[in-house]
């Protein structure tokens, strides 16, 4: 390095020079790189995103089932199922098995309610993210140093440039309580060499611990524990929540079981009526072609015949339908080459409620009006926390540490300090720190304070609608069963009245129209008679979901499967722990009579006078060709 009054400029020029190429280099670093990134079909810079991408929807779509046989409708004539007898307790128990996603009942069909068994063990996570603001924290740190810092030795000399390196290393271990507190104790070491204070080579190890306590914001057991209550008030919200999903399930099967067995009822009664005013239209125009009967009264018949049998189409649609919604609730194919028959006769008993009774369980057992009290205790345990954090900030620190100091001198001379113990510091104090307004925090607090008094007016109000459901529901269960009594008492009317026009007929006291008129209301008594009663048996479901008793009447237990995986400490000690996996639930209970009969045989149906073809000539049923368009206008005898 020159010497003297001219040796400023050169090396200004040179620091000039040097500057100048690293400006340089900056500048072409990412033209560089994106050079070198097209060629490696990457870039540093991701580059603007200028066109929709999407991918081929067959290799995101990965999961596949193979089909099931071709669905039955009503066209399905040559296709052959055996029938399947099938209890509402094996309903229950395959509805059960099946409920891995928890399916509701919607119309006639079954969709998913968007809860599953492993919502709850999910819950349950997040108690444990809540507890480990509370554990250890261990920390440790490296750092490598070189600082070269210039200085001018004097008036008219060069500048020169005073080196030293070193490495400083620490670890330290930190806690919080329950309190608030936090203890840390931690050990460092900073390592120099070509130090100009003396030492060629310097340690400066250190030890100290500390704590630093709230006073204020920030302080109190319950504040710095109501994260955790949070988190398990809200584990429990999920699990009444899939309580309430489960309780739906078993009433919706119960409902598309009975709506099966109304269906297939109607459609026996449908059957019948089909056959027997085909009867009548083919008697009528066999009369007709001998002159006994006009024409008019054969397309009567003709027009009856017709009505019925598109009534009859629409009674095995909806069969189809109804096994259908029962098959997807079950979580059952939609066809495996078996017709489900109900089993289960619906019960006629009139059952007897305590009003009083009924709606003090439901408000205590109700799985919703428990989740909304969790809400509101959950609201309250943030209203702890929102006014903690309102609080001005005033924390006590203390500190204490140990020094030490060792090293070689420029005479390379070892040089070490005394015991830790005999060089330390301590300081001790406060830290106090406000918002000079605490607007945002009182506006925290005043929100939670609302949403407490939202959340007691929601279960006010959920009482209050309670009780109407339960009103409303029993209204239905008399009206259902007063109306099955009506209805019985008109089928039987109805199928008297068939009797007593064929014996008018034969009598020539009365028209054909009136048998017509007989047996369709003899149809439409049946299939009224057995919508009361299945409404009635599915009401009685549905006022045990109400007062939030379904499971327990059926005998529904939730079992906790467990599965292992890693623990808090298993990243050190790979050490493996059972955590809760799912909430699977056990089979029911055996409650309901089963039968190896059709349900639609507990109408005892079998009364209705049927008139088939006999060998003795009475009544024939003979082949006839179609009434012509031109009819004749003759009286009706």
């Amino acid at each position: 390095m020159n010497h003297g009054t001219g040796s400023f400029a050169p090396i200004k020029k040179s620091m000039r020079t040097r500057l100048g190429k690293t400006l340089l280099f900056l500048m072409c670093l990412p033209v560089g790189s994106a050079v070198a990134s097209q060629s490696a079909s990457a870039q540093v810079v991701p580059p603007d995103e200028d066109h929709i991408r999407w991918s081929q929807s067959e290799r995101i779509s990965g999961f596949r089932r193979p089909s099931g046989p071709e669905p039955v409708t009503v066209a399905s004539r040559d296709m052959v199922a055996t029938e399947r007898y099938l209890s509402l307790n094996e309903c229950l128990k395959t509805a059960l098995a099946n409920s891995e996603v928890i399916r509701v009942l919607t119309g006639v069909g079954a969709t998913s309610s968007g809860r599953t068994i492993y919502d709850t063990a999910i819950a349950v996570t997040p108690i444990d993210i809540a507890k480990a603001r509370f554990d250890p924290v261990f920390q440790a740190n490296t750092a490598f140093r070189r600082n070269e810092t210039p200085f001018l030795n004097g008036p008219g000399t060069a500048i020169n440039g005073l080196a030293t390196a070193g490495t400083d290393y620490g670890v330290e271990v930190s806690d919080r309580n329950l309190l608030g507190g936090v203890t840390a104790i931690g050990a460092r070491d900073k390592f120099n060499s070509d130090d100009n204070a003396g030492f060629y080579t310097r340690n400066q190890p250190s030890m100290d611990i500390s704590y630093t306590q709230p006073i204020l914001a920030g302080a109190g057991l319950a504040a710095n524990n109501a994260p955790i209550v949070i988190a398990r008030l809200q584990q429990e919200q999920s699990y009444f929540q899939f309580k309430g999903a489960m309780q739906q399930l078993v009433r919706d099967v119960i409902a598309a079981y009975w709506s099966l067995v109304q269906a297939r009822t109607e459609l026996w009664a449908r059957e019948i009526q089909v056959e027997q005013l085909e009867f009548s239209y083919r008697s009528l125009t066999a009369k007709a072609d001998v002159g006994l009967r006009n024409r008019p009264a054969a397309a009567q018949a003709q027009a009856s015949w017709s009505n019925a049998r598109a009534t009859l189409v629409q009674a095995r649609a909806s069969v189809l339908q109804r096994e259908a919604a029962l098959r997807n609730i079950m979580g059952l194919p939609p066809e495996d080459g078996q017709r489900l028959v109900p089993s289960t006769p619906p019960t006629r008993d009139r059952i007897e409620f305590r009003w009083k009774e009924v709606v003090e369980t439901a408000q205590a057992s109700r799985p919703d009006i428990v989740e909304l009290n969790l809400v509101l205790n959950a609201d309250q345990q943030r209203l702890v926390q929102n006014t903690n954090q309102a609080r001005p900030a005033l924390d006590a620190n203390a500190l204490y540490r140990w020094n030490g100091l060792s090293g070689r001198t420029i005479a390379a001379n070892q040089q070490m300090d005394a015991p830790l113990n005999e060089n330390t510091d301590w300081t001790l104090g406060v830290t106090f720190t406000v918002p000079l307004s605490l607007r945002e925090s009182r506006a925290r607090v005043r929100s939670q304070e609302l949403l407490i008094a939202k959340d007691r007016a929601n279960i006010r109000q959920s009482l209050h609608q309670i009780e109407h459901q339960l009103a409303t529901v029993l209204r239905s269960i008399e009206q259902n069963l007063q109306q099955y009594e009506a209805f019985r008492e008109a089928r039987q009317a109805s199928a008297f009245n068939v009797r007593a026009q064929r014996a008018n007929i034969q009598a020539q006291r009365d028209t054909l129209l009136s048998e017509l008129l007989a047996i369709t209301d003899w149809a439409n008594a049946v299939s009224a008679e057995s919508l009361s009663l299945t409404a009635y048996n599915a009401e009685l479901a549905n006022l045990e979901l109400q007062s939030g008793t379904i499971l327990e009447t059926h005998g529904v237990r939730f079992v906790e499967e467990r599965y292992g995986s890693i623990g808090p400490r298993g990243w050190c000690l790979e050490e493996s722990r059972n955590y809760p996996r799912d909430l699977r639930p056990t089979e029911n209970s055996t409650r309901y009579q089963e039968l190896q009969q059709p349900s639609e045989e507990a109408f005892e149906l079998n009364d209705f006078p049927r008139r088939k073809q006999t060998s003795d000539g009475q009544d024939p049923m003979p082949t006839v060709p179609e009434i012509p368009e031109e009819a004749a206008e003759a009286p009706v005898p």
